[in-house]
């Protein structure tokens, strides 16, 4: 397998995916944040609030279009540049994204033209349920989505047929209901709504900046505080199940994220600062605090947690019980039906690691012939980058612990001080509207770089999941998709400014109506108290 096409073919579809993700948590949180707004207007009927549902609709519009376009692309490289990897699990990863298509995308497209189009054809109680409509199926569009990526971080409810060379499906209910993916799923969609919040904040300072449009900006000021504070605060907690969930499943990419060479005994201490070193397997200058990394990994003060040393010598040791289990396949495949029951019995006893096998292909044809250093060698590509991984995730993790005090500040102004506040805070406001967005793509780079060197956990390196492409070809579509993609960034971010600048369009007929009809209360009420 040539590593060269194996490096472009991730690097394709890394770029690819990491900007789709630009689009979704925006559409995702915006989703929700109009279909609360507009559940406003329909309870009090004031025009401001079917205001502000119709502006912030316009800009979910228009990241929802592109979000649609750059997904679809993603997709494709399935078959294009994973082929093997879409025969050996496509069983299994191909069922959650047909259901998300059929149903969830379906669902979203549909409602999502009945919003942008029904608010004089449908009734107000018609039109708030597709919106809401709309939201929903942005977020079942993730569940499913994030059922195929959790399952590829822990391969549950499936089985390897020996005479198909497939993974098949043994049970749905354990695919659908991986800790994985629910913990991925949570996450991520609160991620989104921090980022919808966080966007609509920094608009709306703006806004009042410019002393422009100030009824609508202090009330999605409102809205976006309360939301994104509740918002803020599940994520900091649903990454605690997220690092319990990579103990269990992933402890090789937990021990990269924490830069710990040596197994931690417990109960283990968070690294919250530290120069990894991996020529010297050491990480220098290391700042410690006492027990936090066993409460959340383990959760538990009396479990240690592996280090890459010891992971590795698990690694050597399943990439041996590996090779039996291939050369039982091999057996298998050979005997054409008529296998011996000793075979079926071998492979049954080391199956599980047959996938620890496969990484020798990297440097033998035959995993079987690989002799010990090549074996070590296998085992130590087991182990990711570190220092990428362990910067990336300290990131993330204060931005996260930022957008926490952001938006309760704002809750608190929003709540108690209504809104008085000075230039520097707004200007905070609009300088953190990138924020989400860093600390949303430092995530899924966590997620998936600290993934390697597999596409499937234990099942299938990457390194063997690749199409048989030339590298022409493939550097070719880099260059047409990285164009591409980057003539629809500046396409998207026109189009946002634009309509940002431009501001909500007033409606004023039905403002005028709104008017006369509380005048009419009014002077009704004062005929009453008269009579």
């Amino acid at each position: 397998m040539d590593l060269d096409i194996v490096s472009l073919s991730r690097l394709q579809f890394a770029s690819t995916a990491m900007f789709h993700f630009l689009f979704v948590p925006l559409t995702l949180g915006l989703s929700v944040l109009i279909a609360i707004m507009e559940t406003v207007y329909v309870m009090t009927d004031r025009p401001i609030w079917r205001q502000m549902t119709k502006f912030w609709g316009t800009l979910f519009g228009i990241n929802f279009v592109l979000g649609v376009a750059t997904g679809i692309t993603m997709e494709f490289q399935f078959g294009m540049n994973w082929s093997y990897f879409s025969h050996y699990v496509g069983d299994v990863f191909g069922a959650p994204l047909a259901i998300e298509g059929l149903m969830a995308f379906f669902l979203e497209a549909t409602f999502v033209g009945l919003f942008f189009f029904g608010w004089d054809r449908l009734s107000r109680i018609g039109h708030l349920t597709a919106t809401w409509a709309v939201a929903v199926g942005s977020n079942l569009s993730a569940l499913w989505i994030l059922i195929a990526n959790g399952w590829m971080a822990n391969p549950v409810g499936a089985a390897f047929n020996p005479l198909t060379m497939r993974m098949e499906v043994a049970s749905f209910y354990d695919v659908l209901f991986n800790d994985v993916a629910q913990a991925k799923f949570v996450h991520t969609v609160s991620a989104g709504y921090v980022t919808a919040a966080v966007f609509v904040l920094g608009v709306s300072a703006w806004y009042l900046l410019r002393e422009r449009h100030v009824e609508l900006a202090r009330r999605s000021i409102a809205v976006a505080a309360s939301f994104g504070l509740a918002s803020a605060l599940s994520v900091v907690v649903l990454g605690d199940e997220s690092g319990y969930t990579a103990n269990q499943n992933q402890q090789m990419k937990l021990a990269a994220m924490e830069a710990m060479w040596e197994t931690e005994p417990a109960p283990a201490a968070f690294t919250v600062f530290g120069f990894p070193d991996q020529e010297a397997r050491e990480t220098h200058y290391a700042i410690h605090i006492p027990w936090v990394l066993g409460l959340i990994a383990t959760r538990s003060l009396t479990e240690p947690v592996p280090g890459i040393l010891e992971l590795v010598e698990e690694a050597e040791a399943k990439i041996r019980s590996g090779q039996r289990a291939y050369d039982a396949l091999m057996r298998i495949r050979a005997a054409r039906g008529d296998v011996a029951p000793e075979v079926i019995e071998a492979f049954e006893n080391d199956g599980r690691d047959l996938g620890w096998a496969l990484l020798l292909k990297r440097y033998v044809d035959d995993p079987r012939e690989a002799g010990d250093a090549q074996i070590e060698q296998a085992a130590w590509d087991t182990v990711p980058s570190v220092a990428p991984l362990f910067w990336a995730f300290r990131v993330m993790v204060g931005l996260g612990f930022f957008f926490i005090g952001l938006m309760a500040y704002w809750f608190w102004k929003a709540s108690f001080r209504d809104l008085r506040t000075g230039r520097l805070a707004l200007w905070i406001a609009v300088c953190s509207i990138p924020l989400p967005w860093i600390a949303a793509e430092l995530g899924w780079f966590v997620a998936e770089y600290g993934r390697q060197p597999w596409v499937v956990e234990g099942i299938l390196p990457t390194a063997v999941a690749v199409s048989r492409l030339s590298i022409t070809n493939v550097a070719i579509t880099l260059v047409v998709f990285t164009v591409f993609y980057s003539v629809l960034f500046v396409i998207e971010m026109a189009l946002m400014v634009t309509t940002i600048r431009r501001g909500p369009t007033l409606d004023v007929a039905e403002t005028e109506a709104w008017i006369a009809e509380r005048a009419r209360r009014s002077e009704a009420a004062r005929h009453a108290a008269a009579g």
